[in-house]
C-alpha cells in the first residue's frame, strides 16, 4: 500500500503496510520498561463478591482493571503540562498525526564530576553534527549502544544518559516540534528538580509553545537506519499531562 503525501513543499512516497513501530508494549508484572520507582504494571480481573470476571474463573468474558503510570511505564508522550501548575492534557493536543522525522543515532558523551561520578550526556554538538540543513518536525534519538534490554529495563537508580539543556534549546530554536528518545527522560535522573532540558525544549515559562511534545521510552530497532522518515504519532486521549503513545515510522520511498 503506497501513499503519496505532499507536505512542506515536498512529495513523500511511503509504504503504509511496512510500519516501524517504536512503542514498547506494557506487560503485566514485567520488570520493565519502567522508571521512577514505580511498581510493575498490574492487570487484575474485576471482582464482584465471589464473582471473578475472567474466563478462566468461569465468567463469560475477561474484564480486567489495569494499573500503570503514564510517565513510569513504557512509551508515553507528554505535554508542557508536565512542568506547569495547570495540567495541559496531551490526549487532545495534536492537530495532526503525521510529521517529517529524522532518526539520529547518538553515543552519549561521558562527563566526570569532581566526586568521581560520571554521566552520559547528549550534547548540543551531537545535534549540530547530526541535523543537516533540512530541519525535521520530529527528531527520533537512538542512543548507542542500542542494547535491546532498553525495551525491558527497570531504569530506576541507574543514572541513565540525558540531554544537555543547551541542546534542547537549540532544537526548539531551529523548529523541532516533537522530540522522541529511547530513555526514561530528557533530564538527569536526580537533578534537584531543575528539569532543565524539559524547560529548555518548551522554553517555559518565557514563550511556551504548547504544541511541542516529548516522547520517552521508545525503542528504535537496528533495522531502521539513520535518516529521514515519516512519523505517525498517536497518543491515547487521556486528560493528563502524559499518556501512552504509539509512534510509528514509515521509510521514504524513491
Amino acid at each position: 500500500m503506497i501513499a503519496e503525501i505532499n507536505h512542506r513543499g515536498r512529495r513523500f512516497r511511503v509504504a503504509l503496510d511496512a510500519p516501524i513501530d517504536l512503542s514498547i508494549p506494557l506487560v503485566e508484572n514485567a520488570d520493565g520498561p519502567r522508571a521512577w520507582h514505580v511498581e510493575p504494571v498490574r492487570m487484575r480481573p474485576v471482582r464482584n463478591g465471589d464473582q471473578e470476571y475472567s474466563i478462566a474463573a468461569g465468567a463469560p468474558v475477561n474484564f480486567r482493571d489495569i494499573a500503570f503510570n503514564p510517565h513510569g511505564h513504557g512509551t508515553h508522550t507528554e505535554s508542557v503540562g508536565h512542568i506547569t501548575p495547570d495540567i495541559l492534557p496531551v490526549g487532545g493536543l495534536l492537530q495532526r498525526y503525521f510529521f517529517t522525522a529524522l532518526v539520529l543515532s547518538v553515543r552519549p558523551q561521558e562527563r566526570r564530576h569532581a566526586d568521581g561520578r560520571s554521566d552520559g550526556v547528549i550534547t548540543l554538538d551531537h545535534f549540530r553534527e547530526g541535523i543537516g540543513e533540512r530541519v525535521p518536525e520530529a527528531l527520533v534519538l537512538r542512543t548507542l549502544p542500542n542494547d535491546p534490554t532498553k525495551a525491558t529495563r527497570n531504569w530506576t537508580g541507574t543514572n541513565p544518559p540525558y540531554l544537555e539543556a543547551q541542546g534542547c534549546a537549540w532544537l526548539r530554536s531551529i523548529g523541532v516540534k516533537h522530540l522522541l528518545l529511547d530513555l526514561p527522560s530528557v533530564d538527569r535522573e536526580h537533578d534537584d528538580g531543575l528539569l532543565a532540558a524539559h524547560h529548555a525544549f518548551w522554553n517555559y515559562p518565557e514563550t511556551t509553545d504548547v504544541q511541542r511534545t516529548i516522547t520517552e521510552m521508545i525503542h528504535v530497532p537496528d533495522a531502521a537506519p539513520d535518516g529521514e522518515y515519516l512519523l505517525e504519532l498517536q497518543v491515547a486521549n487521556f486528560v493528563n499531562d502524559a499518556a501512552p503513545s504509539r509512534p510509528v515510522l514509515y521509510a521514504l520511498l524513491p
